[in-house]
């Protein structure tokens, strides 16, 4: 079996053989039920696959959907031009925007064999549609790609970015009063900039990100990895010693779990497949780049705890460069996704989709609560673990100070208190990857609850007060109760944090 990791376009996976999930019996229904979308998804999540697709439905392909749904769906006999625009593509980087799309359609203009107009008053998307119309005598299907790619890229020059946004303004300014000439209107992104900010007048453009007609239109359902990829699990099971229940719930944790209706859960299709083909569990989705603006601006702002965060329609779809909320991007660039949405509040509920996104995020927030130390995030939560297993608990209160000894002294400034309970919330949950560690309980929230092979811990830290405070808590709330029938030893720790000297300068077990 041939996986597609990084194929983009529909026809080089149908003529190379690649493995594909139908999902042209969703595509049909969306393109038959409207003219103008927008779909918004994080990274690797196939938004270039699907208008690639679109784009060979238009063109009349019919041989590469042989054996597919739509095959027997699709008017093969009414065609149409295709724009197919691709930010990804364009050299914006190196020349003004303006220029670098006047340089980015000739290719597609050559391609439909149509001589663009220049100078500063013309539109070339504009002209490039009303000549396609008029050469081919159908309307045109228009397919824009990253649409936003310009903008995200420059989240950290709000200048530039801004200067961005106001010429992909003007670009699409003309979709609407173009719709004589068009066919289809289907742009995709990461991120949901306003209509007024973006699409000024393109009042029609149906918005499906959070809608049940995308549900899972990208992304892989847990029905189709058990049937379309059952052979390459089995021999995952094998390879990884498991059971193939273990292996398939051990994926699910890794992998599955995004959602834009609270309903049902995802795999993003890239850490799938990645994982499907070399068969051993790894971190994908840190190996495709986090923002390192989106990591800075949340040490700014104090965010390091994040799961079940609930939020607004507007929070989810509303993207402000001058007012960056961190949830907005975290939602849309996929660290975060929807877990329940409360119709009659109109609020959603936010966290973490899997363990890989979870892991990615939180250990490059650590390295940079840290500023960066020497030795990495990692390689500390891996002595934590071991250092629990064995039950070393002064190894332990070392590992955590030295963790606190790599900040340097001018960050602490003002921040004592921040700094602490994110470097030790962090620490926690990332070990939760090796082992289970949890901050939850029936009667209250402890700061850390770790199960090792033989051992559970109920740790509760305190800020310049007493180890002894810190234990009592822990006997009042009960944070060990509910394992009473447990045969792992249960291990009671208080910890007294100072801010003056800035690590740990008490603890007690019990």
């Amino acid at each position: 079996m041939k996986f597609p990791i990084g194929i983009q376009d529909f026809r080089e996976l149908r003529e190379g053989g690649y493995v594909y999930v139908d999902k042209t019996a969703q595509i049909h229904r969306i393109l038959t039920g409207g003219k103008y979308f927008f779909l918004s998804r994080p990274r690797r999540f196939g938004k270039s696959l699907l208008l690639s697709t679109i784009k060979e439905l238009y063109a009349g392909s019919r041989e590469l959907f042989e054996g597919l749904w739509i095959e027997d769906h699709w008017d093969w006999g009414h065609t149409n031009p295709v724009i197919h625009i691709k930010f990804a593509s364009f050299k914006y980087k190196d020349n003004p925007l303006k220029e670098a799309i006047q340089e980015g359609l000739a290719p597609e203009a050559a391609r439909l064999g149509i001589e663009l107009a220049e100078g500063d008053f013309v539109n070339p998307l504009e002209d490039l549609i009303i000549k396609a119309h008029q050469k081919y005598g159908r309307k045109v299907a228009l397919l824009i790609d990253e649409y936003d790619k310009p903008i995200i890229d420059y989240l950290d020059d709000v200048e530039k970015a801004e200067e961005n946004r106001d010429t992909l303004k003007w670009l699409y300014s003309i979709i609407k009063d173009s719709d004589p000439h068009l066919e289809l209107v289907f742009i995709t992104g990461v991120s949901a900039f306003s209509k007024v900010s973006i699409f000024s007048d393109l009042n029609n453009l149906y918005n499906i990100s959070l809608t049940n007609l995308a549900e899972d239109l990208l992304g892989i359902t847990q029905e189709e990895l058990e049937s379309t990829f059952e052979a390459p699990m089995r021999q995952a099971a094998e390879k990884n010693k498991l059971s193939f229940e273990e292996l398939r719930e051990k994926v699910r944790r890794w992998y599955n779990g995004y959602s834009w209706t609270g309903e049902n859960k995802l795999y993003n299709p890239f850490s799938l497949l990645s994982f499907l083909s070399g068969k051993r569990f790894q971190n994908f989705w840190f190996e495709t780049g986090t923002p390192t603006f989106l990591v800075k601006e949340m040490k700014r702002q104090a965010y390091y705890d994040i799961g079940e965060t609930m939020a607004t329609a507007n929070d989810l779809n509303n993207f402000d460069l001058q007012r960056l909320n961190p949830i907005t991007v975290l939602f849309q660039t996929g660290y975060l996704t929807i877990t329940h949405y409360e119709p009659e509040d109109l609020l959603y509920t936010l966290d973490y989709p899997n363990v890989e996104v979870k892991h990615s995020l939180q250990e490059i927030l650590l390295n940079e609560y840290l500023d960066y130390p020497r030795q990495g995030a990692l390689p500390r939560v891996v002595e934590l673990r071991n250092a629990l297993r064995q039950k070393d608990m002064g190894r332990v209160i070392n590992i955590i100070n030295a963790a606190f000894a790599e900040i340097p002294g001018e960050l602490w400034k003002g921040k004592t208190e921040h700094f602490y309970h994110a470097v030790t919330h962090l620490l926690f949950s990332l070990l939760g990857t090796y082992i289970r560690s949890e901050v939850r309980s029936a009667k209250g929230r402890c700061d850390a609850l770790v199960q090792t092979e033989d051992h559970i811990y109920a740790f509760e830290f305190k800020l310049d007060k007493s180890a002894e405070e810190a234990l009592q808590q822990i006997r009042e709330k009960g944070y060990l109760a509910p394992y009473a029938d447990s045969p792992k030893e249960k291990i009671a720790v208080g910890v007294n944090f100072s801010s003056a000297e800035r690590q740990v300068v008490e603890w007690k077990v019990e």
